[in-house]
């Protein structure tokens, strides 16, 4: 029922919007990047408790003597809301309604709520916390980002059986005061006095003048509570309680124990420990705090912080004996996306890998996909870009994606450009000094590759359509950018402003620590090979639509011809000569000459043996080192780079027990010690994508996986299995280890088309019908239930095996 509500259309409120005289959030003192990175100073800042307001709590009684045939319950908030009749919740959704750029688009939900009601008297309640709306969400912990009031915008429409109809909309008649949470901010924490659970309301509900023009029914999924951990381990440090659950997480904890009256009990959030086993706050900055505060009332209660999330794997409790507690659970929440892969190993550490992968993605992935679920929260166009391939396996984020993709739209400026991240707070556009830019080359490109992304595994030709307009303005803006007053080909070269560059390139983080010098150093390179490739993809897009596509290839070879005049230097090596800028020269196709590709592709391999066999690509290379080193027949080193357990390596960070991908490669250093990062980023689990198309050997090759190729093309494991539900149907790939080789079983769904490739050693074994190629045979099946013969060969340049 709720399915087919949250998208009807409510074009008339009978309701007003309400808020209360002590509704307003407090300011924050203004605080910028540049103070926090630059001049490296701190906020000075009073307590939590005297800074943070309550949350407000709305209510109304109301008669029902007619019997009701539906009741449908429409309601949006400035903040966060929940609501309840007859003091029960109306929905299982959180963190309602779902952060969007509230000042273009503020979502609304519809809930039928015909059981919730009853003859007689009923009391409907709205609770609204500061959430993204008014919260400490920026980046450097500022306030109030889309609006400094809280407030409640509701109708209740009761549907009666003789056929007439009443609305009971928020207005002036309702009583607003506050109830134990006493203040809930959505980054810093939420405390609960539970002695004051349902104070009497002060006064009238005040109704205000607030917008209504871009309210829109609720698109995507909602975030709930998908998942609950116990914990795996429980001491006393000092003090306090450290409870450990095993798994970095983002949600909050849900708490059972005997709460003395008036104490105070702590919970403070981390995902790691120091190097000596204590409890260590690995996040830092102003208003980043990860603590939630109970007041007992002197019995046994279950809590659990209602407006606010958190990320961590251990939690830090004081004010509480041991002996009190009576069950502890880590909540994890995230958007209610429906899960379709599954993928699994002979490896445990692979296994852990990919699980890692898994856990990255939900916790970053709450109503925005995220950089990390603890300190920026931001929704960063680099990041999505960077992932958008890999989220599609274990979850289908078509519409999650979606949804965040219109709110870059929606954001972009009116020059073209799309900002570094979004939704943007109001502290973003403060802020734009620090890098001079409101965009990046490999950020900015999101709206190009991210619906390509989701057309190619969704077959979401809409996504298409709708982010056309935005695509070509980009174009024209990074075109016109690169261009700037030069007068030859050199306005073809992106180096006219700011780029991140190959950000956090990790030989210039050890030797430097500042992330910037990996901008200063590869910027300009970066920024043009991807001025080319989204002009190329551009154009293929435009073919898909039906639309001129030749002045978007014509350009790209222009920036590609352009590359390699000014950045190619004579001896074959490229002017920024780092792994990651070979990378993107080669897997974008920017070299034309053959020997002068083969010099490329030599020196990348000739960087990675410098490098003890490790990578040294940074954000937005890593997603292509592995099919480049492949598709120029060097499988052999792919795999000894993905199996690598050196720093910086994926498997390292499994070693020193990573439940999740890390900011920095190093977060954990080889002597133990314990940095200050974020330890739950995604981003660099993009190389989920290339382990099912390289080493299960699934790509699709027509949009929504109607037909497909299963080639596995590097040798990784004895054993895996995958199932994955596409959106033409299941299918399935599992191979196991023979005496003569291994076995590939596949399952085909209906309708879908397979081609086979695999490599052989004895023809006898090659099924009938197949095409034979340098040891290679091919053939192409239909639905069904299938197994073939394979051998993996001694790597042979130029085949891509292993």
């Amino acid at each position: 029922m709720q399915k087919n509500l949250m998208r009807q259309e409510h074009p008339v409120w009978t309701g007003k919007w309400i808020s209360a005289s002590f509704g307003t959030v407090r300011q924050e003192p203004t605080f910028t990047l540049a103070d926090m990175f630059v001049k490296g100073s701190h906020a000075q800042q009073e307590p939590v408790d005297q800074r943070l307001r309550p949350a407000l709590v709305f209510h109304k009684h109301f008669q029902l003597d007619q019997t009701v045939r539906q009741a449908v319950l429409t309601i949006t908030a400035h903040g966060i809301y929940q609501a309840y009749l007859n003091g029960r919740n109306v929905t299982d959704a959180i963190l309602t309604p779902d952060y969007t750029d509230y000042n273009k688009m503020l979502q609304y939900q519809t809930y039928d709520v015909t059981e919730l009601l009853h003859s007689g008297q009923n009391k409907l309640v709205i609770v609204v916390a500061d959430g993204w709306y008014a919260g400490r969400i920026s980046t450097s912990g500022g306030s109030a980002q889309f609006g400094g009031q809280l407030a409640a915008l509701a109708d209740l429409t009761l549907c009666f059986a003789d056929g007439s109809q009443k609305v009971i909309g928020t207005d002036h008649r309702f009583q607003v005061g506050t109830g134990k949470w006493r203040y809930a901010d959505i980054q810093i924490g939420e405390k609960q006095d539970l002695r004051q659970e349902y104070l009497q309301p002060t006064e009238q509900a005040l109704e205000i003048d607030a917008d209504f023009s871009h309210l829109v029914p609720q698109e995507g999924p909602q975030v709930k509570r998908k998942m609950k951990l116990a914990a795996q381990k429980i001491w006393p440090e000092g003090n306090a309680l450290i409870v450990d659950f095993g798994q970095v997480v983002a949600g909050r904890v849900r708490l059972t124990a005997m709460f003395d009256d008036g104490q105070p009990v702590v919970l403070d959030h981390s995902e790691v420990l120091d190097e000596a086993g204590h409890f260590f706050q690995n996040i830092v900055g102003r208003n980043k705090d990860q603590q939630d505060v109970i007041i007992g009332r002197g019995q046994v209660d279950t809590i659990e912080p209602d407006f606010t999330f958190h990320g961590f794997r251990y939690v830090k409790i004081t004010g509480l004996k041991q002996s009190n507690l009576k069950t502890i659970q880590a909540i994890v929440i995230f958007s209610d996306m429906k899960a379709t892969g599954h993928v699994t190993t002979s490896n445990p550490k692979i296994n852990r890998l990919l699980e890692n992968v898994a856990w990255s993605q939900r916790g970053n992935m709450i109503s925005i996909p995220t950089d990390c679920p603890q300190r920026e929260r931001a929704g960063w166009t680099g990041d999505m870009q960077v992932f958008a391939p890999a989220s599609t396996f274990y979850y289908n984020t078509d519409s999650f994606i979606n949804r965040w993709l219109k709110n870059v739209r929606l954001e972009q400026q009116d020059s073209g450009e799309v900002i570094d991240y979004t939704p943007a707070p109001k502290d973003y556009y403060a802020d734009l000094d620090f890098t001079g830019s409101m965009s990046s080359a490999g950020w900015g490109d999101a709206i190009v590759m991210v619906p390509w992304t989701l057309y190619q595994r969704f077959d979401d030709r809409q996504t298409l359509q709708d982010n056309y307009a935005a695509m070509v303005k980009w174009h024209h803006f990074a075109k016109q950018s690169a261009a700037g007053n030069k007068t030859d080909d050199r306005r073809y070269l992106w180096d006219t402003k700011f780029h991140y560059g190959d950000w956090m390139l990790p030989s210039l983080m050890a030797k430097m620590g500042d992330p910037m010098v990996t901008s200063k150093y590869t910027r300009n390179l970066v920024g043009t090979a991807f001025l080319a490739n989204s002009a190329r993809l551009l154009g293929q897009i435009s073919d898909v639509l039906g639309r001129p596509s030749a002045t978007y290839y014509e350009y790209a070879d222009q920036v590609g011809h352009a590359f390699e005049k000014y950045y190619v230097t004579k001896e074959g090596l490229l002017t920024a000569d780092y792994q990651g800028c070979y990378v993107l020269a080669l897997a974008f196709g920017l070299i034309t000459d053959e020997k002068t590709k083969q010099r490329l592709v030599a020196r990348l391999v000739e960087l990675i043996h410098e490098n003890d066999d490790c990578l040294d690509t940074g954000f937005l290379s890593v997603p292509y080192l592995l099919d480049v080193l492949v598709d120029n027949g060097h499988a052999a080193l792919a795999k000894k780079v993905f199996l690598q357990e050196k720093c910086p390596s994926w498997l390292y960070e499994v070693d020193h027990g990573a439940t999740t991908l890390w900011e920095s490669w190093s977060g954990i250093q080889p002597d133990g010690k314990v940095g200050t990062f974020s330890f739950n980023h995604y981003a660099m689990g993009c190389v989920l994508d290339w382990f099912i198309r390289d080493v299960i050997g699934l790509t699709p090759t027509e949009p929504g996986y109607q037909t497909i190729m299963i080639s596995p093309k590097v040798k990784l494991v004895d054993r895996f299995e995958l199932t994955y539900q596409a959106v033409s149907g299941l299918i399935k790939i599992s191979s196991e280890d023979t005496e003569n080789g291994s076995l590939l079983h596949v399952t085909i769904p209906a309708g879908v088309t397979a081609e086979i490739i695999l490599p052989y050693q004895d023809v006898q074994n090659v099924p009938a019908g197949a095409t034979l190629e340098k040891q290679v045979y091919s053939l192409e099946v239909g639905a069904g239930d299938y197994d073939f013969p394979y051998v993996f060969q001694t790597e042979k340049v130029g085949t891509g095996l292993d």
